[in-house]
């Protein structure tokens, strides 16, 4: 297992930028501030969970384990998540050996996350570190994390996204994949970056892009191959009989 400090280390840098073409435009994604609620108000019932949510995730860190994986799903690299949710998938995805199902999940969750920019630019709600005015799991990274807004969480977007179209590519795998996406956002929460009603917007944000993207003809047609080169290489895995 990763030590702590490696984990921080991978951590540093994590938010580089990456470059894969959408299926579909930005501006031609359904527009999040429209059709999802707003962040609770300060103060209110639903405020107050999210402070008992934040205290619950500082509890959390004192557990090694979950530390660690929380400071793992933080890094901000799509090869990342494909490594964190490919265990539970079933089949190690890379662009070399998987190119079909490497293309349609880069492409396919790039076009999916992208619909986070509006929301959090017109809410710009304070991350809950900044709040407290308390260090996050990374401090090095406080200070420009808090010039974006917290509502929704990219990071959950991007894993429930990735776990939406893994599904799609092998059902059989669904319920660990999405039992692990789920435990990448509740590290959200536990990191002190995200509030817990940022985490609880994120899924059905992701869905709502996840079925935008059903439209797009190149995506059908490359998700067919991603599912025919799955059932190729598993079946190339399987023992003889």
């Amino acid at each position: 297992m990763l030590s702590v400090i490696l984990l921080m280390q991978l951590a540093v840098g994590a938010f580089a930028q990456e470059s894969f073409e959408p299926y579909i435009p930005e501006e031609q994604m359904p527009d999040v501030v429209e059709c999802v609620p707003a962040p609770p108000q300060d103060p209110s019932s639903e405020f107050d969970h999210d402070i008992l949510r934040y205290m619950w995730g500082k509890q959390q860190r004192k557990d090694p384990a979950r530390l660690q994986m929380a400071i793992r799903d933080a890094v901000w690299n799509l090869d990342s998540t494909l490594v964190i949710l490919g265990e539970p998938f079933g089949l190690k995805v890379s662009k070399t050996d998987t190119p079909a199902i490497y293309e349609v999940l880069t492409r396919g969750i790039t076009t999916i996350e992208n619909i986070r920019f509006k929301p959090k630019a017109h809410y710009f709600r304070i991350r809950p570190f900044a709040y407290f005015k308390e260090p996050s799991i990374f401090p090095q990274d406080d200070d420009w994390l808090a010039t974006e807004g917290s509502y929704p969480s990219g990071h959950t977007i991007r894993a429930w996204a990735c776990a939406l179209l893994m599904a799609e590519i092998n059902p059989a795998a669904a319920g660990a994949v999405f039992a692990r996406a789920w435990a990448s956002g509740e590290s959200r929460v536990i990191s002190g970056c995200h509030w817990q009603s940022d985490v609880d917007a994120s899924r059905p944000v992701a869905s709502i892009g996840y079925a935008r993207l059903q439209t797009s003809a190149a995506f059908r047609a490359q998700m067919a191959l991603a599912q025919e080169e799955f059932r190729r290489l598993i079946k190339c895995c399987q023992p003889s009989k």
